[in-house]
């Protein structure tokens, strides 16, 4: 079936995260909602059939996932990333978060060190202090406007420092973001390769979280970081969901795949009487593994056609910001440095100049100062009034003047 895109769908009253707290979170509520990655289009008609068809059974009560399910994830990771899943090697969880809450857990003492590499997507630092260990960062490097991981760097981090008082590493994980949230870039077989090679040499559990795998743009190809060697395969820990790629996030369904026999049990008697997703999630992730390819080429499709139109705009009519060109997601990066607002001043611009509730940069960590996140999974129309605003208050400002845009409150 044709997915219409375009059509804008009313979510305001629906305890929408991303419409209906921009009150509490922005200040205000005449903003266009382009922060949380959320889409605002319609999940697939086959997953919607399959929720309405378990709802039709009245009793809801403790459910298990079907053997159809499993069949739908070795499936689909088989035809789209050349990944032979076994089935023993699949654990549901609530959330991927959740399921990273649950590794650092699994595979850390309080005081142990894991690798995050900035700026990216909050939640992972707020998981590694949460449970009381240390976030050790890697920060990416910004090179010709295209960010790419500090090896050097990293494998510094694992050596002692000979300083006083000596610091003995105590690095037990790193937690990669691959598609990368916020910057977009879809890592390489090259680059994944050099990681995993760190991690194994060091001991250092890897943890890939590719929540955004399915999400490709401009012909990028992901790369599942456990098919570069049996060897990494074993050694990494692959946190996925369908939340992302269907908008099927307030499902809280996820899974993590564990090859290593030892890592899983370890994992299982960890989160022992923890949730693990649940009935309606069951259902829907099997929906949109069986029968979401056609939707997720015709959105696919869309999201190109808006990463072009936002990218032409910015570079026509506002060329003091710059796009980072995402690879993957449907996350747009976007440089305000040269504004020179500073991190109160920017955000201020943003939620009070251009009305427009967007994620702030600096809340990725290091490198993200100056910067905004940028959900174009919303009708054309939407990004459309959203630029719209920004050129105003951009042109406001370049006229000398500022204060809040008049335009028509989000439709």
């Amino acid at each position: 079936m044709r997915y219409d895109f375009d059509r804008v769908t009313d979510r305001r009253n629906t305890n929408s995260a991303k419409w209906d707290r921009m009150g509490q979170l922005f200040g205000r509520d005449d903003l266009i909602p382009m922060w949380v990655a959320d889409m605002d289009f319609p999940c697939p008609e086959p997953v919607v059939q399959a929720l309405k068809d378990r709802a039709g059974h009245p009793i809801y009560g403790y459910s298990v996932p079907s053997d159809g399910l499993y069949e739908a994830i070795i499936d689909w990771c088989q035809r789209h990333y050349g990944w032979q899943v076994k089935r023993e090697w699949i654990v549901f969880t609530a959330g991927v978060v959740n399921g990273l809450y649950s590794v650092i857990r699994a595979f850390t003492h309080p005081g142990d060190e894991v690798v995050v590499q900035p700026p990216v997507y909050y939640p992972f630092s707020a998981a590694v202090r949460n449970t009381g260990c240390q976030v050790v960062k890697n920060n990416l490097l910004f090179v010709d406007g295209r960010y790419e991981m500090d090896f050097d760097q990293l494998e510094s981090l694992f050596r002692p420092v000979s300083t006083f008082p000596a610091r003995s590493p105590r690095i037990k994980m790193l937690v990669l973001c691959s598609p990368h949230n916020p910057v977009g870039r879809v890592w390489s077989r090259g680059e994944l390769s050099r990681l995993a090679d760190i991690c194994l040499k060091n001991k250092c559990i890897l943890v890939s979280d590719e929540i955004h795998c399915d999400l490709m743009l401009g012909g990028s190809r992901h790369v599942a970081t456990a098919t570069l060697s049996p060897e990494v395969e074993q050694g990494t820990i692959t946190l996925l969901a369908v939340s992302k790629t269907f908008n099927l996030a307030g499902l809280s369904t996820s899974y993590a795949v564990i090859p290593d026999p030892d890592w899983r049990r370890r994992f299982v008697e960890l989160r022992a009487g923890c949730s693990s997703g649940n009935l309606f999630g069951y259902a829907a992730m099997e929906a949109a593994y069986r029968s979401g390819d056609e939707y997720l080429e015709q959105l696919l499709a869309y999201l190109n056609g808006n990463l072009g139109y936002f990218a032409g705009r910015l570079a026509a009519e506002m060329p003091e910001l710059k796009l980072v060109r995402p690879e993957g997601t449907y996350l747009a990066w976007v440089d305000f440095r040269a504004l020179g607002l500073g991190t109160a001043g920017l955000r201020d611009f943003v939620r009070n100049e251009a009305r427009l509730a967007l994620d702030d940069g600096y809340a990725f960590g290091p490198g993200g100062e100056g910067f905004m996140r940028v959900n174009l999974a919303c009708p054309r129309s939407l990004v459309k009034e959203g630029l719209d605003r920004l050129g105003r208050a951009l042109g406001a400002r370049r006229a000398g003047g500022a204060g809040p845009v008049a335009a028509d409150p989000p439709r």
